[in-house]
């Protein structure tokens, strides 16, 4: 996987957050998110690559475009490519004209990728400062603590990054007790995990349940700045634990997954363009005659990190 194609994975990125961010605030999830994909699908049949969805929209009765095993690009050419896509991570947030909205992908040489059944997944990431010293069955007492020594401050200064859902009560009074600063976030923890590895977000530690495809998609991206994400799949019922078993992908279904698991080798690639604005990106801006776009892509082969600023003429 040569550095070109990281920038054409930009493109694709940029394709969806453009077709996602004109419906900012209309109030629609289904109608942005479906913006987000028709565009992206376009955008991938430019790409030279024989790529397959192993991450997408659904099973192929579920989603009509980017759906799990889906073929995208040119299937004749001989590098072949899993692919991790989310064309709107954040579709509350954008239907509602909020902030953190992501158009996002990850890429690896094909087998290198879980394929990570749709379901939950228990998650404690961190940047590479703080990699090393978390562990997903600790308290968030203990993983607090251990942060907050690795980066030499004191506890109150760290914060956490959770998604503000019901089944969040319990961490968030824990992480309280501690004395820890709080960011709740509405949607969005592929951001909110890789705020965890820039400085300037001021995050230090993601925690909590989120999608589990949106865990791989995240501890790509880490992969390259040296972070870290760990995950453990929480089926929502035992038709999910049944469907995840029958793909066997996983043949411990309770496994804490560490990056390697997730993420294999150091060949993957990851594109993000901010939808609306963010810690992490800036979101899409409408200008006369065009748009103007904020992304970021990295790879983990080369540790590089590429923002980019693009300026569209549409």
């Amino acid at each position: 996987m040569n550095r070109n194609l990281a920038l054409e994975f930009v493109r694709v990125t940029e394709a969806g957050a453009i077709a996602a961010a004109r419906l900012m605030g209309r109030g629609s999830e289904k109608d942005a998110d479906q913006a987000a994909v028709t565009s992206m699908r376009k955008a991938f049949n430019k790409l030279d690559i024989d790529g397959t969805i192993v991450i997408g929209e659904g099973e192929r009765d579920e989603a009509p475009m980017l759906f799990i095993g889906e073929k995208v690009g040119n299937e004749n050419n001989k590098l072949k490519i899993d692919i991790a896509v989310d064309p709107l991570e954040g579709t509350t947030t954008t239907a509602k004209g909020g902030s953190n909205a992501l158009s996002v992908l990850a890429a690896a040489p094909k087998g290198n990728m879980l394929r990570a059944p749709d379901t939950y997944m228990d998650k404690i990431a961190v940047g590479p400062k703080a990699a090393g010293v978390i562990d997903l069955d600790a308290s968030p007492k203990d993983n607090i603590n251990a942060v907050a020594k690795k980066l030499e401050k004191d506890v109150e200064e760290v914060t956490v990054i959770i998604l503000d859902r019901d089944r969040h009560k319990n961490l968030i009074e824990d992480v309280r007790k501690t004395g820890a600063r709080i960011r709740l976030i509405l949607d969005g923890d592929v951001s909110g995990a890789i705020s965890t590895a820039i400085e300037e977000s001021g995050i230090d530690i993601l925690m909590g349940i989120g999608a589990a495809p949106e865990g791989v998609i995240a501890a790509s991206a880490l992969k390259t700045f040296g972070g870290e994400l760990q995950g453990r799949l929480k089926f929502r019922n035992d038709e999910e634990r049944k469907r995840a078993k029958e793909m066997g992908f996983l043949k411990d279904l309770d496994k804490k997954l560490l990056m390697e698991d997730l993420v294999k080798g150091d060949q993957s690639m990851f594109s993000a363009t901010g939808v609306t604005n963010g810690e992490m990106l800036k979101g899409v801006r409408f200008v006369s005659k065009g748009a103007v776009t904020n992304s970021l892509v990295t790879r983990s082969l080369t540790g590089t990190m590429r923002f980019i600023e693009t300026h569209h003429i549409l």
